[in-house]
């Protein structure tokens, strides 16, 4: 009968153990990027008894292993909160360069412009440089140069859609039209060029055109820039024998910038025509000229994908960082360490290692940060479960105790 106080205090301890487990689960509920642990029993080593069998000692101490189930997706206002959805952790430097990995996604910047997370890991990934952004190298630390500018760059393209009034009068120019370009030179300087189309009272279906640029913006010159006539067919579409661009170049800039040498493409990149004449009101639209005016950095913050984005004050976007994510082959090997960081242990698989969306790597949710997989119903289900088994054992302990008992009782 000795042995059965054994048992049962390795059932108490059991699902003790086991309770604590599922408060462990309970407690991280709202913890972001948490992953619960399920709890397995196993049966302590039999006696063996010869010919009559053998006789079991009890269970173990139930072992721990946690689910890396996905998590419900919440949303978040932080310019650097992002979920992973999919396969994947974020890779991160603790203080002493250990590596470490976590997917928990809420971000910060620190004072140096490095992201990191909330306990001051190093969030790794690759920064850009002026060649770009470079995935294939070792990831590092990401750093955001918060004094960041954008130089200026002249105009070297433009195109607009128009539409000239084939039912417009000639003579008194109904169906005349002017369309303000804008432009801007090396040093980041804005001029606007006049794109005049006049019908001609001669020829039918043929229009002339001129470019002009205001004379205050000369050093020297009229203003005038290029000028020529534009054939339409008799269905409104522009005559193959037409250009495809008209060479604009401007010189003698009062402000001292390069001179511009601009193409005006009369062909979409379809290599379908920009210019109609049609029998409707003349109009234009759709007007895009390359080049941009200076710009500093004015907000920064997680894109899709892990992408690190910068916007500057002439409205330009910028790539200018990539977070990496690591994959296991066993991610289950891998140990809890506390600030919903992981680390490798020995029976881990090397990473795989690279951008979101690659290879077996999820993807990496902008503006929302991942929770907890634990699921409360299931959690209060094993509360009562282990509570049970508790009591059983706890009652196989009295029952002993009682036959114990029993037992001096007959001896004295």
């Amino acid at each position: 009968m000795s042995s059965a106080f054994s048992i049962a205090l390795s059932s108490l301890q059991a699902e003790s153990e086991a309770i604590n487990t599922t408060g462990q689960n309970l407690a991280n509920i709202n913890t972001t990027g948490y992953k619960g642990s399920e709890v397995a029993f196993r049966d302590l080593v039999y006696a063996n008894l010869g010919s009559t069998g053998s006789f079991g000692m009890g269970v173990t101490g139930p072992t721990d292993h946690q689910i890396f189930s996905q998590g419900s997706l919440i949303s978040s206002t932080s310019p650097w909160a992002g979920a992973i959805q999919g396969n994947g952790f974020f890779m991160l430097k603790g203080s002493s360069g250990q590596a470490m990995y976590t997917r928990d996604g809420n971000f910060a910047l620190s004072n140096e412009g490095v992201l990191q997370t909330m306990t001051g890991a190093k969030v790794q990934g690759w920064t850009a440089t002026s060649n770009g952004i470079d995935t294939a190298a070792a990831p590092s630390d990401i750093v955001v140069d918060q004094a960041a500018t954008v130089s200026p760059q002249a105009t070297s393209n433009l195109s607009f859609t128009v539409n000239l009034d084939a039912a417009g009068d000639a003579a008194t120019g109904s169906g005349n039209i002017s369309v303000p370009a804008q432009v801007t030179d090396s040093l980041g300087n804005t001029h606007i060029l006049t794109v005049s189309f006049v019908q001609s009272t001669t020829a039918p279906n043929s229009w002339s055109y001129n470019v002009t640029i205001p004379t205050s913006d000369l050093s020297s010159g009229t203003g005038a820039i290029a000028s020529g006539t534009l054939a339409f067919n008799p269905d409104g579409t522009i005559a193959s024998t037409s250009p495809s661009s008209v060479p604009l170049n401007v010189t003698n800039l009062a402000d001292g910038a390069n001179n511009l040498s601009i193409s005006w493409n009369l062909q979409g990149s379809t290599g379908n025509s920009l210019l109609t004449q049609y029998a409707q009101k003349s109009s234009y639209g759709s007007l895009v000229a390359d080049g941009n005016q200076a710009g500093i950095l004015s907000n920064v913050g997680l894109g899709d994908n892990g992408q690190i984005v910068a916007s500057f004050s002439n409205g330009q976007k910028k790539t200018i960082g990539q977070i990496a994510l690591a994959s296991f082959r066993n991610q289950d090997s891998l140990q809890s360490i506390g600030n919903n960081d992981y680390a490798a242990t020995i029976n881990t698989a090397l990473p795989s290692i690279g951008a979101p969306q690659t290879g077996d790597r999820g993807t990496v949710v902008a503006g929302a940060l991942e929770g907890s997989n634990v699921d409360i119903a299931t959690q209060f289900t094993n509360l009562i479960t282990f509570q049970r088994g508790y009591q059983a054992s706890s009652r196989v302990i009295t029952t002993e105790t009682t036959m114990f008992q029993d037992l001096l009782n007959v001896i004295r």
